[in-house]
């Protein structure tokens, strides 16, 4: 039976300036590893040196109130790791191997005097060029992300029951076999169906051999800057644009340059001219994050620079399925006849976030290289969820999911249309708003759009400054109303409490 142990001072058998305290625990560990932890520390830290040698496990488990199951169990963790070395007659001493470690010890803190185990003060990590870089990034993203746009789907309204049984029958189907290793490429199955779909809805170039199937449309981007570009190599974005993207460019050594958005999208004619390798982010049939679309005119134009000369295209079809006036428009890559685009899909924005699923659609000679970077990176995709989705997507569920979720997204634009057409007037001019998830309030310059974002926030409702995606100086006041997940109560709520934001000039403004 373990007693409380009332001692903090001294144990008999101990050297004077060894303590083991036995009292209670912050982290909830067994008694035995709290013994074990404190006297391997006390040997970490040359309390016990080398040769010493240890009291019996009767002695101490006497002076420290506990049982001797309790030492026992404690010493032979100590040997077994290597701590402590015990012989028949000769008793527990510490192993000579303790010696290789004195140089350091002193570098190590002491046990507290309630003997909990204090971490050694840790200095400062020496990270790597491209470590202070992504640590740098990402630490942006982090901040900004309370006013980041959610742009969340309507998870409330997923066939979750048809889902859960496609998960449960692929899992009993599948055995032991799904619960292993699955090709880097994803699962024929599923590369099939999403071949299939981008043909038919997308007007892709694209057979199942070209689909490589990964997480999201992040990885997809961080993939593509690794294979593609050295460091130093020029990646160009959309300014306003994706700051992740602009974030996995920069995280793989690329100089990032902009170029300009307007009505039409990406103003091609601003676009440097680059002859080394280079590659150019898009978001051509909804532009993230003014919501335009690329002409065929600048489509087109693109496509002959590429060819021109050498670089790529990163088509990231944000929000393309959502189109609300008529069918979704046809994909840049479907246009590109020498193999310079790759295009990105992602279903944890047309499903659900936690889904995990994306895809590129590769040139043909990008095929082999994409599959040996995807080996030494994270492998291959979750093969249950592979093959629920290839089912789901089979057995015609994702077409009628995909339509219910059109109209849905469709009205929840329509109203807030209406609401803020109503609301605003001419004090707020609104962008398009037949396609996707969000809606673009282009503000009166002078206001702060920063500062109104972060003063409404609705439950449900995204709302986030538009100047935040801006890469440059030049940023115009803006914001982004995310409505995919929120109610009627929460579009309405949210326009009446920003119309007397958004509508005041910026000096009415400065006097409130």
């Amino acid at each position: 039976m373990v007693r409380a142990s009332r001692n903090s001072g001294r144990k008999r058998g101990l050297s004077p300036e060894i303590q083991i305290a036995t009292g209670a625990s912050h982290d909830g560990a067994p008694l035995h590893t709290r013994v074990y932890r404190q006297l391997r520390e006390h040997m970490l830290q040359g309390a016990l040196s080398q040769g010493a040698r240890l009291p019996s496990a009767r002695t101490l488990a006497a002076d420290l109130g506990v049982s001797r199951n309790t030492v026992e169990t404690a010493f032979d963790q100590l040997v077994a790791e290597g701590f402590v070395v015990r012989r028949v007659g000769f008793g527990s001493v510490v192993a000579d191997s303790l010696g290789d470690i004195a140089p350091f010890s002193k570098s190590r803190q002491a046990p507290s005097a309630r003997g909990a185990q204090t971490p050694p003060s840790a200095s400062p990590a020496r990270l790597g060029r491209r470590g202070l870089l992504m640590t740098e990034l990402g630490r942006a993203e982090i901040a900004a992300d309370p006013e980041a746009l959610p742009c969340t789907t309507h998870i409330e309204g997923f066939p979750r029951k048809t889902w859960n049984r496609f998960m449960a029958r692929q899992a009993r189907r599948g055995g032991a076999a799904i619960l292993g290793s699955r090709p880097q490429q994803g699962s024929a199955e599923l590369r099939e169906q999403i071949a299939r779909y981008a043909a038919l809805a997308r007007g892709l170039r694209c057979e199942a051999g070209h689909v490589l199937v990964v997480s999201s449309t992040q990885q997809a981007l961080d993939l593509a800057a690794r294979v593609l570009l050295d460091p130093g190599d020029t990646a160009f974005v959309e300014e306003p644009g994706y700051p992740s993207a602009r974030a996995a460019l920069r995280a793989a050594g690329a100089k990032v340059r902009v170029a300009p958005v307007d009505e039409d999208g990406v103003v091609v004619e601003k676009l440097p001219v680059s002859h080394g390798r280079h590659v150019l982010y898009l978001t051509p049939s909804h532009q993230f994050p003014t919501g335009v679309t690329l002409t065929l005119s600048r489509r087109l134009a693109l496509l002959a620079r590429a060819a021109a000369t050498g670089g790529f295209i990163l088509e990231d079809d944000y929000d393309s399925e959502f189109r609300f006036d008529g069918r979704p428009l046809a994909a840049l890559q479907a246009l590109d006849t020498n193999g310079r685009v790759l295009y990105i899909g992602t279903y944890n924005k047309v499903l659900f976030p936690g889904l995990r699923l994306a895809y590129i659609v590769l040139p043909g000679s990008l095929v082999e290289p994409f599959l040996a970077a995807r080996r030494i990176t994270d492998g291959y995709s979750p093969p249950l969820a592979q093959a629920c989705l290839a089912e789901f997507m089979a057995s015609g569920h994702f077409g009628g999911y995909m339509r219910e979720a059109r109209q849905h997204y469709a009205q929840r634009s329509a109203l807030l249309v209406e609401r803020a057409t109503k609301a605003w007037g001419d004090a707020v001019s609104l962008g398009p708003a037949s396609t996707g998830l969000h809606l673009v309030a282009h503000l009166h310059p002078g206001l702060d759009d920063q500062a109104i974002a972060k003063a409404v926030q609705i439950p449900g409702m995204g709302v986030a400054a538009l100047s935040r995606y801006y890469a440059g100086p030049h940023k115009k006041p803006g914001l982004l109303l995310s409505y995919g997940a929120a109610s009627p109560q929460a579009i309405a709520e949210c326009v009446d409490r920003l119309t007397p934001h958004v509508t005041a000039r910026p000096k009415e403004r400065r006097k409130r």
